[in-house]
């Protein structure tokens, strides 16, 4: 009718606590801003404060942050209602705070009254709220399709092999992977299986992950849509860790690697040692960045190999804590990545068209590890028979890598793959007019 002006669909984000979900939740965010969608983000008070810098004035009066309050506990002050920094030994306390916040939630529910409900994996008890409030909810996997279809597919047809031989998992990586025995993490996924949700939002490209993501949609028989990687853009221009780039534009294009782990995974002292000497011997230039779980008072000297700083000075740097990844993957002068295969990290290297040196730790990287290697952008170090790292194997697939000849199709595809994916961006917004 005239006169009336219609209103904007909103939607209630509720991504769980760890930085490789929120930050493709946020991007989904701004992406259906885009569309003049009302977006409510949803999370504790810590994560909420540390993605505040990312909601630029162009969103700032379509995406509205809401807090969740966990209960609190001495052995969980509110600094650890993430998983970023958080104590290994914690994440079980912190997944019972979690579910423990549903009041809050139902609440949360009730005052903003969404149209719809986002909501991340294995979160039953999020969409039940909903539907008692005749909220529709949709679910969004921040993981690949590969590693949702291998695990189902472990649980709904434990006899069968998983129909793509290129998937596998190596002796010393089936203890890390998730035990599909495990009752409550099974009992969650069957749960998750019941829910009435009519369709599957999945941070992926149709272009990578088709035949993984066609068997995911037969597997749970619905509609499963892939949402591209979600990458944040990459703001040029501001004085972020400006030692950092100064040293990356005094180095030559595609000569160097950079070398992170992700926000969750802490690596062990022989781990770090190992890594140490295998970038020392590659006399490759690199940006490493090493992490500690929040508390601990380390310190680099007392990990890294002695006279290490001496010997890779002037090609190597190590920052402690965090560096601005997407940023650094960007830059002209970074020619590898060396990763531990999150999915977040796969994404941002795949739309950089960055190749990839994986040596994946736990859960799902593994099996993206072989996707990538799969696909024919990375080369996986291999560990020996115990399952552990060693400096010859790390030096030797970096150089593989990072040698620029005719042969060096890596390099080749990875670079092909990037510009696929930022031509199709782009071309998304022609045509959304922005």
């Amino acid at each position: 009718m005239e006169g009336i002006r219609q209103r904007n669909i909103s939607v209630l984000m509720l991504p769980w606590l760890a930085h490789g979900h929120i930050s493709p939740f946020l991007e989904l965010a701004k992406r259906l801003s885009y569309r003049n969608f009302e977006i409510y983000f949803c999370s504790t008070l810590v994560n909420l404060t540390s993605i505040k810098h990312e909601i630029f004035e162009k969103y700032c009066h379509s995406i509205h942050l809401v807090e969740l309050h966990l209960p609190s506990s001495p052995e969980l002050p509110p600094h650890y209602h993430t998983t970023k920094g958080l104590p290994p030994h914690l994440m079980p306390a912190l997944k019972k705070a979690f579910d423990m916040a549903s009041p809050d939630f139902s609440n949360i529910l009730k005052t903003v009254k969404p149209d719809v409900l986002i909501y991340d994996f294995l979160q039953p008890w999020v969409p039940a709220l909903a539907f008692s409030q005749n909220i529709p909810a949709i679910n969004f996997m921040t993981m690949g399709a590969t590693m949702v279809s291998y695990v189902l597919h472990l649980m709904k047809k434990p006899d069968d092999e998983f129909p793509f031989q290129e998937i596998h998992l190596p002796d010393y990586n089936k203890s890390k992977f998730i035990q599909v025995d495990d009752q409550t993490y099974t009992s969650k996924v069957l749960t998750w299986l019941k829910q009435p949700f009519d369709a599957v939002l999945i941070k992926t490209v149709q272009g990578i992950e088709g035949k993984y993501i066609d068997y995911l949609s037969a597997l749970i028989r619905k509609k499963v849509v892939p949402v591209g990687p979600l990458v944040q853009d990459v703001v040029l221009g501001n004085d972020e860790n400006p030692k950092i780039f100064e040293w990356l534009d005094d180095k030559q294009p595609s000569s160097s690697v950079f070398v992170s782990f992700g926000s969750e995974y802490f690596l062990s002292k022989e781990e770090i040692e190992e890594i140490a000497y295998g970038l020392e011997y590659s006399m490759v230039n690199f940006i490493w960045v090493v992490r500690f779980p929040m508390g601990e008072r380390i310190k680099l000297d007392k990990v890294l190999p002695r006279g290490f700083f001496e010997r890779i000075r002037g090609r190597g740097m190590v920052v402690e804590d965090w560096a601005p990844q997407a940023k650094i993957l960007a830059h002209s002068s970074i020619g590898g990545f060396v990763s531990h295969c999150g999915w977040s990290s796969v994404m941002e290297s795949m739309k950089f068209g960055v190749p990839i040196i994986a040596m994946p730790m736990h859960i799902d990287q593994p099996l993206n590890a072989r996707l990538v290697e799969e696909v024919g952008v990375a080369n996986e170090v291999k560990r020996n028979k115990d399952g552990k790292l060693e400096r010859e194997e790390v030096a030797k697939v970096i150089k593989e890598v990072m040698v620029e000849n005719n042969e060096n199709d890596i390099r080749r595809k990875a670079k092909e793959m990037g510009g696929n994916i930022r031509n199709k961006r782009r071309e998304r917004h022609r045509r959304s007019g922005r």
